[in-house]
């Protein structure tokens, strides 16, 4: 028998079947990628999506969609989604939790200590606004003025309000003696702004500011500085009348440290205080200009003193950055 010849084969490249198979889950897995990526980056804070976007370019494409940053705005805010909104929701964070308060683009000299309390949720165009917290207002009357309001009952109803999220500070003018002549000396300001605001042109360059809207003083020792800002919808709600229960929240008579309380649809802040020689209360309101809606709100109590009582507030000033360091 004749020897079995033996069949050669031309030699030619092959794939690794390892290589293989990781690009064809590659290839397959890829229709997801964006969406299983996305999911992921819902549950990182503002920082790590940052951190994770500059690693390459795939993922800064990805965490740059709208709405990872939308999630994180109402996640870390704790509000609800206000519906469509012509801006940027990055920017929108960015601008929220980049540690800016309303004193810092053009009263950069003030003593300013303050702290971020949170947002809430105007759903009606009209709110409370108020300095005192015994009770919700049973009635309204319809012919005072803002002014007599807040001379006669220390609240008043502001309407033409820009809805949706709102954000809140509590802010300390924090030196009792001062010789800077720009210096307001020891006040409490409670300060809300419309989120749109943060990223408006009009409000950082100045074009939009601060209006009064009303003033008085109480020329006598007052226990408490407080400022409450409520939606006039729910000012019923089971939420606002945890506002009105001070108790609950502001601590004992001798607890100096400043308290906020935050819900859904409201803000408050209460500070108690130590011997005084009365308050000066102010409220401003910011307008989308000259005649546009109300986009920031702010209540400022300053205290009156006599010389021999300048340094009596220090305590609860100290308390506050010891909290915050």
């Amino acid at each position: 028998m004749g020897k079995r010849l033996k069949r050669t084969l031309p030699f030619c490249s092959c794939s690794s079947p390892r290589l293989y198979s990781f690009f064809s889950l590659r290839a397959s897995f890829a229709w997801f990628e964006d969406d299983v990526w996305i999911e992921i980056a819902k549950c990182l804070d503002g920082r790590s999506l940052v951190m994770l976007a500059t690693t390459c370019k795939w993922f800064y494409k990805t965490l740059s969609e709208e709405c990872v940053w939308k999630f994180a705005c109402l996640r870390d805010l704790a509000v609800p989604d206000p519906g469509d909104a012509s801006f940027k929701w990055k920017k929108l964070y960015a601008s929220a939790f980049d540690g800016s308060h309303s004193y810092l683009f053009r009263q950069q000299e003030k003593h300013i200590d303050w702290i971020r309390i949170g947002a809430f949720f105007l759903e009606s165009s009209a709110a409370i606004v108020t300095e005192k917290l015994t009770s919700p207002p049973r009635k309204i009357p319809q012919k005072e003025t803002l002014e007599q309001m807040l001379q006669s009952r220390g609240l008043c109803v502001l309407t033409n309000i820009k809805t949706g999220i709102w954000i809140a500070d509590l802010q300390l003018v924090r030196c009792p003696v001062c010789d800077l002549n720009t210096c307001d000396g020891t006040m409490q300001t409670l300060d809300a702004r419309h989120f749109e605001l943060f990223m408006n042109e009009s409000y950082h360059d100045g074009s939009w500011d601060y209006t009064q809207i009303g003033s008085h003083e109480t020329k006598k020792h007052v226990d408490g500085a407080s400022g409450a800002i409520l939606d006039m919808k729910h000012l019923k709600d089971a939420s606002s009348a945890e506002i009105f229960n001070p108790k609950s929240w502001i601590g004992k008579q001798n607890d100096w440290q400043p308290k906020a309380k935050l819900t859904l649809h409201a803000v408050a802040v209460n500070t108690n205080l130590q011997q005084n020689d009365g308050i000066n209360v102010k409220f401003h309101v910011m307008r989308a200009g000259t005649d546009g809606q109300i986009m920031a709100i702010r209540v400022s109590q300053q205290l009156l003193f006599e010389a021999n009582h300048h340094q009596l507030y220090s305590p609860l000033i100290s308390a506050w950055r010891l909290e915050r360091s």
